[in-house]
């Protein structure tokens, strides 16, 4: 790349001016889209302009402005979200953030939910296929109906008295399980 006269550079001077006229709002919702921070946007918007004019002034070539526009500010929007972002507790106390100590009631239903995953295996054959389908596999009961062949209103019923007979087996072995 060779640097630019001076008559070259008013010709590209002038095609980036059009090009910031005819592109910059769409290019600075793009980066608020992406961002989230109307600001951040704006400023990698601008550092979209002012790389574009750097790379004209060294000789270098554009043959589609929208296209080469878009390409810088997706690189620098990509480099924004490699950015390490730390925050302090007192800013995200400021938007809402409380950190809780008591995360029991969580674990509680982790250990209710691995504890169902092992009662399933308890239960009889056909209701422990439908199950695992059902709340391991997180299928439909149109998607569990085309794998059986069954019905989706069987599926339903099915389903329905799986889940009976899996409270009956979670009551009697609760207390197994707490010790």
């Amino acid at each position: 790349m060779t640097k630019l006269t001076k008559l070259q550079q008013a010709l590209e001077s002038t095609r980036l001016t059009v090009a910031h006229h005819e592109f910059a709002k769409k290019l600075t919702a793009h980066a608020f889209f992406k961002t989230h921070d109307r600001q951040t946007g704006e400023d990698m918007v601008q550092t979209t302009f002012m790389k574009t004019w750097r790379y004209l002034v060294k000789g270098g070539k554009i043959d589609v402005m929208k296209a080469f526009l878009y390409h810088i500010l997706n690189n620098l929007i990509i480099d924004e979200y490699r950015k390490h972002k730390t925050a302090s507790l007192d800013s995200l106390a400021e938007n809402g953030f409380d950190p809780g100590d008591d995360d029991s009631e969580h674990m509680i239903h982790t250990l209710d939910g691995k504890a169902i995953v092992l009662l399933i295996q308890r239960l009889p054959e056909m209701y422990r296929k439908i199950m695992r389908m059902r709340f391991i596999q997180d299928l439909s009961l149109q998607e569990m109906s085309l794998i059986t062949g069954q019905t989706r209103n069987t599926m339903a019923v099915q389903v329905h008295r799986g889940i009976a007979k899996l409270k009956i087996l979670y009551a009697l072995h609760q207390p197994i399980i707490q010790s």
